[in-house]
Parts: C-alpha cells; structure tokens; sequence
C-alpha cells in the first residue's frame, strides 16, 4: 500500500498562509512529520489563493526537497505548474491529476512520459462523476487506452475512481469498491489503483474510523495507494495490517516499523 501524505495543501489555512508569505517552515516542518508517519509520497498542492501558481509550485517544490527526499505528488489543475514541479523534483515524481478529458490526455500524459512521472488519471470527464462502477470503468478504459496511446507504462497510470462523502454520496461506496476489482482486469499488466481516501469522511464524525474501515475494504478490492492523513496512526497501522493480511509483504513482528520505514 502506498502512502500518499495529503497535509502540504493550500487549502489548509496554515499551508495558504505560508504560500502566500512565502513561509518555508509549515512546509518542511509537515514534510518531516509526514514522512516520520509513514508517508510514501508528499502530496503538494498550491491551494487557491496562490497568485502564481507556477511560481508557487516551484518554490513549494525546492522548500520540501530542502529537508525531505520523500518522492512527490505534484497536484494541480493548472498544468503549467505541475510541469515547472516536475523539472526541478530530485526523484521521479507523481501527477495529480488528469480527467478523462481528451485535451487534457494529450497535455498530461506525454507530460508524464517526458518527465518519467507516474500519472492518477481520474473516472470523471466535464459532466462530472458518474455514480455506477459501469460508468466509471468507461472513463478507466480511456485512460488505459490513452496510457498505450502515448507509451506511458501501466504500473505508472493510478486510476482514481473518485469515492464522495458517505454522508451525501453513500449509495456511492460500494460502487467504488467494485470498479477497484474490474479495473484490475483492464490490462496485463493491469494499472494501479488510489482513492483521495479523506473524501469518504468529509463533515462526517469519527472520520478516523470511515477511513481507516473504507480503506481496508478498498484495499482488499486492490487498492493500491491512498492520499491521506499520514499522521493517522491507526489509519497508517491498519495499512501495514492490512498488507501483511493480504500477503502483500512478509511478515516480521516489526512489520509497522518496516512499512513506515519503505
């Protein structure tokens, strides 16, 4: 299971407030802690509020580098600044995100190629998100088909098939669950799998608990990463758990210690 940490995002207030004021110490100091928690990836996001988000992004790259060797996920709807992370990033990186949207294909996955990044495509296109696993899998063919199309290697397509809120979208979850299975069966090899796995929770209480207990049952349905909270202890333990369950890792009796440490 690979941890993506979601915390170095402009839309946490003290994230934007260092964006803004040009502040590396909110971001280097979650870097660390992220990384310490078990954090596979950073996810960095510019957030809004930033003018410049090229400008933003690059600066947000070369601060958490300063203090991290962590791989990043670079996220951004505005891919010019995806690009400008991706020229400066130390190690192969990861793009978040591309909609199965053909104009947005031809920008993002020659993009990935260029830059030997791996690339979460998502099932969703300009009308939105479809609610059936079947609708779903349509977009996951495109961005397979695409992945050949421009010669991006199929263990670098993640394909997010998008999980809402279970307190508005609850009819929501098991379909996810399923389009997760049969995605696995669209190619050989087949792509990868994530979930921004915090949205299950959103404005729900215990969101702890909805993750933790939604990503173990995505995971045996072959999840394969997850952005989420990795300073959640138990959301972290029950990942090393679930792994080792799953016969994904060998197991030794400092099996969490290992799978922080990966």
């Amino acid at each position: 299971m690979i941890i993506i940490g979601e915390r170095i995002n402009g839309m946490f207030k003290d994230i934007g407030k260092a964006v803004q004021e040009r502040d590396p110490k909110p971001l280097q100091e979650w870097a660390k802690k992220q990384e310490e928690g078990g954090a596979h990836y950073l996810d960095i996001n510019t957030g809004p509020s930033a003018d410049n988000r090229v400008e933003a992004m690059k600066w947000m790259v070369e601060v958490v580098q300063e203090v991290s060797d962590t791989p990043l996920c670079l996220d951004s709807t505005d891919f010019d600044a995806i690009e400008a992370g991706l020229e400066i990033c130390k190690k192969p990186a990861m793009i978040n995100s591309c909609p199965a949207e053909r104009p947005k294909i031809e920008r993002v996955f020659p993009m990935a190629v260029k830059h030997n990044a791996a690339l979460i495509g998502l099932t969703m296109n300009e009308k939105g998100i479809p609610k059936d696993a079947e609708n779903r899998l349509a977009f996951a063919m495109e961005l397979v088909a695409a992945a050949d199309e421009f010669g991006l290697p199929m263990e670098d397509l993640y394909i997010d098939p998008l999980i809402l809120p279970v307190n508005v979208a609850q009819d929501h979850s098991p379909e996810v669950l399923e389009t997760i299975r049969q995605i696995k069966m669209l190619a050989n090899p087949a792509p990868r799998t994530v979930l921004g796995l915090s949205n299950v929770s959103q404005k729900a209480p215990d969101r702890s608990l909805i993750n933790k207990t939604y990503m173990a049952m995505a995971m045996t349905a072959g999840l394969d990463a997850a952005i989420v909270d990795a300073n959640d202890d138990d959301l972290i333990e029950a990942a090393a758990t679930a792994d080792i369950l799953l016969n994904k890792n060998v197991y030794c009796d400092s099996y969490v210690k290992v799978f922080k440490s990966r």
